[in-house]
C-alpha cells in the first residue's frame, strides 16, 4: 500500500529511490520554468539550448520526458518558422484553397494534444485559453470603438449640417433688406453701441442689412465673406476670446463655434489691425479652407476679402500669408496676435517686415503707417500650437 503513494504527475514508481529521483527532477523542472513560459518562442529556445549544452542533469523518466517535450516543442517551433518563410517567399503565387492549406500546415506542425504529457497539455491549454480570451476581448473592443466612432460621426454630421443651415438662414436675413421695413430699428435707427472701458458711450447707425441680425444677437460685430469660397459668416465679439470657440450665433453649445473678433479690437474708435479667429474644421467650415492660401495660385483666384462691420463696409487686399504659432510669454519673438495697434510708424513698419519675412510668397501688396489691416487666424496642424495666418489691407473701391 505504501508504494501507491510514490506518484508524481500521474506516474507511479516501484520504489522510494526512483520516487526521490523523480521528485528531485520535478523540483529542478519547476525552478527552470519559474520565470519562463512555453508560449514564448524565445523561452523555448533558451531552455532547449541550455539542455543541449548539458546545463541540467536529470535522474528519472520525469526529467527525460521534460527534455523530450522541450526538444519536440522547439522542433515544431522551427518548422512553423520555416513554413512562414516559405509562405512569405511564395506570397505572389496563387494557391488553391489557402485557408485549408494553412490549417493543414498548422495542424501538421503542432501535432496532436494527446502526444504531450499532462504538464505540457496543461501549459498548452492555458496558452490557448489566454489566446482565445485575448481574441474575444479584441473583437469586443473593436466593436465598441466602431460604435463610438460611428456615433461621433453621426453627431458631428448632424451638428455640421445644422450649423451650415443656421448660417445659410443668417446670410439670407442679411441679404433680404426689403423685409427690414417692418423691423423696429427703422423706428429707432440709432442704437447705443457697446464700448471698451477706454471709450465713452455713443450712438452710431447700424447698416440696414445687419439690423435684423443685430436684433437677434447683440454680440454681432460684422460679416466676413470671400467670394467663391465657403467663408461667408457673421463675426461676433464679446469680452473674451473663449466664448465663441464653442458657441454658435444662437448662443448654443456648438463645436464649430463662430468666427469672432479679438476682444481687444475696437471698430468704433478703430485700430490698426482687426484680428478674426475661426476653427480649422475638417469639414471645411469656418476657417477650415483658409489653409488653401498656402497655394499662390489659390491666392491669385481669391485675392480680396469682404469684411463689413455692422457700421460700415470694407474691402481688403491680401498682403501676407504665413505660418506661425502661439509662443510662451517669456519667448521674445514676433507674435502676430499681439499686433492690434502700433505706437509709432517705426513699430508699424517693424510689424510689416516681420510678416513679410514669414510670408509664403510675395503678393506685391504693401501697407504704410495709417493703413487699416485685417488678420484671419486659424489652427495649423503642422506643429504643436501652430497657426495659419492671412493678412490683408483695406482698400477703397
Amino acid at each position: 500500500m505504501e508504494g501507491l503513494q510514490w506518484k508524481i504527475d500521474g506516474r507511479r514508481f516501484c520504489n522510494q529511490e526512483e520516487y526521490m529521483a523523480a521528485k528531485r527532477d520535478k523540483v529542478l523542472i519547476d525552478s527552470i520554468m519559474m520565470n519562463l513560459k512555453l508560449e514564448r518562442p524565445k523561452d523555448v529556445e533558451k531552455i532547449y539550448l541550455e539542455l543541449k549544452q548539458g546545463k541540467y542533469q536529470f535522474e528519472s523518466i520525469v526529467g527525460r520526458q521534460f527534455d523530450d517535450n522541450i526538444y519536440e516543442l522547439y522542433t515544431k517551433m522551427k518548422e512553423e518558422e520555416k513554413v512562414k518563410k516559405e509562405q512569405k517567399s511564395s506570397k505572389n503565387q496563387p494557391e488553391k484553397n489557402p485557408t485549408r492549406l494553412k490549417t493543414e500546415r498548422t495542424q501538421k506542425s503542432l501535432g496532436k494534444l494527446e502526444d504531450f504529457d499532462s504538464n505540457m497539455k496543461e501549459e498548452i491549454l492555458k496558452y490557448l485559453q489566454k489566446k482565445e480570451k485575448r481574441r474575444r476581448l479584441t473583437i469586443v473592443t473593436c466593436m465598441i470603438v466602431c460604435m463610438i466612432s460611428f456615433g461621433y460621426l453621426v453627431i458631428y454630421y448632424q451638428e455640421t449640417k445644422s450649423s451650415a443651415n443656421d448660417f445659410t438662414e443668417l446670410a439670407a436675413l442679411k441679404e433680404n433688406t426689403d423685409t427690414l421695413r417692418n423691423n423696429s430699428y427703422y423706428d429707432n435707427p440709432s442704437v447705443v453701441i457697446r464700448k471698451t472701458e477706454k471709450t465713452k458711450q455713443e450712438e452710431k447707425e447700424i447698416l440696414d442689412e445687419y439690423k435684423t441680425l443685430f436684433n437677434k444677437n447683440k454680440k454681432l460685430i460684422g460679416w466676413i465673406k470671400i467670394e467663391d469660397t465657403v467663408i461667408d459668416y457673421p463675426v461676433m465679439q464679446t469680452v473674451n476670446n473663449d466664448y465663441y470657440l464653442d458657441h454658435n450665433f444662437n448662443q448654443e453649445k456648438d463645436k464649430n463655434g463662430c468666427i469672432f473678433m479679438d476682444y481687444q479690437c475696437d471698430v468704433i474708435e478703430g485700430c490698426d489691425n482687426v484680428i478674426l479667429y475661426g476653427h480649422h474644421m475638417q469639414s471645411g467650415k469656418m476657417f477650415g479652407s483658409l489653409h488653401k492660401y498656402s497655394s499662390e495660385e489659390y491666392y491669385q483666384e481669391h485675392p480680396k476679402i469682404q469684411f463689413d462691420t455692422i457700421y460700415e463696409k470694407g474691402t481688403y487686399e491680401i498682403m501676407y500669408v504665413f505660418r506661425s504659432k502661439v509662443y510662451s510669454e517669456e519667448n521674445v519673438t514676433f507674435k502676430y496676435y499681439q499686433f492690434i495697434n502700433a505706437n509709432s510708424e517705426k513699430e508699424f513698419n517693424s510689424y510689416m517686415n516681420d510678416m513679410k519675412a514669414l510670408s509664403l510668397y510675395d503678393t506685391q501688396v504693401t501697407a504704410n503707417y495709417g493703413d487699416k489691416l485685417l488678420t484671419l487666424s486659424t489652427c495649423d496642424y503642422q506643429e504643436k500650437e501652430g497657426r495659419f495666418v492671412v493678412v490683408a489691407k483695406r482698400v477703397n473701391e
